[in-house]
């Protein structure tokens, strides 16, 4: 059940903001658009020259892809990792130049090669910072995920809003009318909003269902989905609605701006209403945490590019790769150990810590959990 903007006027507004950005990447922005290069300099040229009044019919959508860090350098960074696999990135690129390494990229760009490989715990780092709003650095390093409040609809059956929001702009890239939070059906609203902008590199959720469970450390096929995209996957502390303060701050807009006037009678009508205020929300609203600019202004989609079918699942060279069984479990050293159900009929990979007798467990780029081969 795709979302679309409601009218080509506003997909038209919202693709000439985000193609004026500085950088923005025209050509993919016109891909994913679905128009013509020129079609897309037409509108950006009449929205120049008259703004919004000079623009008549379909749009929306930009793109930029920073400077990438050449293969070989990451691979580096990388493997300087595995040997010291907790240090940050200042630490390994200071080590790394004692060694007689040169040319190499700074301290912050191994952070976001770490990052990228989901190598940094984002649980670990807020421990180290004082109690205070924090956004990420750039759009798409992280995304807010959860359901608003369902609600009856006049004519039978519950709607269900799912909000996606961008950490670091707090542009909107998702408002969904679904029919349930059913795994099916929020995968489906989902993929389409990473067919338009692209993957995060982290996505934070709550503990409900579909990506939660009440049992803290454990996975649902739709979590693992998502670290078959690479994407890392954190829930929030129970109880703790405030680690995902911003999408929670949305809610509040959002059931202020629209949920309480809502006359709607179906989903097909409450998608029409969700993609006119997502409009405004994004591209018209100022928004005072951005020193009153729109979240448009500040956002970009991701360079990642969903794919279609889920990529191979593999691992290095020396890792003890295991396949994990019926009811989640897997074996190792003539032991079993339960890993999960959603795991089911999926290879995993162990690895030796410096703690004598604990692995890690690792499901593509993610560690799942650790495990002590001493304890009885």
């Amino acid at each position: 059940m795709p979302w679309r903007i409601s009218s080509a006027m506003s997909e038209r507004h919202e693709f000439v903001l985000l193609a004026s950005q500085e950088k923005a990447n025209i050509r993919q922005l016109c891909r994913r658009f679905g128009i013509s290069s020129a079609t897309a300099y037409k509108w950006l040229h009449r929205f120049s020259e008259k703004g919004v009044a000079g623009l008549a019919d379909r749009s929306r959508r930009p793109h930029h892809s920073p400077a990438q860090t050449p293969a070989a350098m990451q691979k580096k960074v990388l493997a300087a990792h595995r040997k010291y696999p907790d240090w940050g990135g200042r630490k390994l690129q200071q080590r790394l130049l004692d060694l007689g390494q040169q040319s190499l990229p700074s301290p912050n760009t191994f952070t976001a090669i770490l990052r990228r490989h989901h190598l940094l715990d984002p649980r670990a780092s807020a421990q180290h910072r004082a109690f205070q709003r924090f956004e990420r650095a750039t759009p798409n390093e992280l995304w807010q995920m959860d359901f608003k409040g369902e609600f009856q609809l006049p004519r039978g059956g519950r709607c269900y809003p799912l909000t996606i929001l961008d950490d670091h702009s707090r542009f909107a890239v998702g408002l969904q009318a679904c029919t349930a939070n059913s795994t099916p059906v929020t995968q489906a609203a989902v993929i389409q909003v990473f067919r338009r902008y692209g993957l995060p590199e982290a996505i934070t959720c709550d503990n409900g269902p579909p990506w939660g469970t009440r049992f803290p450390g454990h996975y649902t096929r739709f979590g693992v989905w998502l670290l078959r995209l690479g994407i890392h996957l954190s829930h929030s502390r129970p109880h703790h609605p405030q680690t995902q303060g911003k999408d929670e701050r949305f809610h509040r807009t959002l059931n202020l701006e629209l949920l309480r006037h809502l006359q709607a009678h179906g989903h097909g009508q409450c998608q029409q209403e969700f993609n006119q205020w997502r409009n405004i929300y994004n591209n018209e609203r100022p928004h005072e945490a951005l020193g009153m600019k729109v979240p448009a202004s500040r956002y970009q989609p991701s360079t990642r590019v969903y794919p279609e079918r889920l990529p191979p699942i593999e691992y290095g060279p020396t890792d003890i790769v295991r396949k994990v069984r019926n009811y989640g479990h897997f074996k190792f050293r003539g032991r079993e150990y339960h890993l999960g159900s959603a795991f089911y009929g999926l290879h995993i990979a162990l690895r030796f810590t410096a703690t004598d007798g604990v692995m890690d467990i690792y499901f593509c780029q993610q560690r799942i959990r650790s495990i002590n081969l001493t304890d009885k």
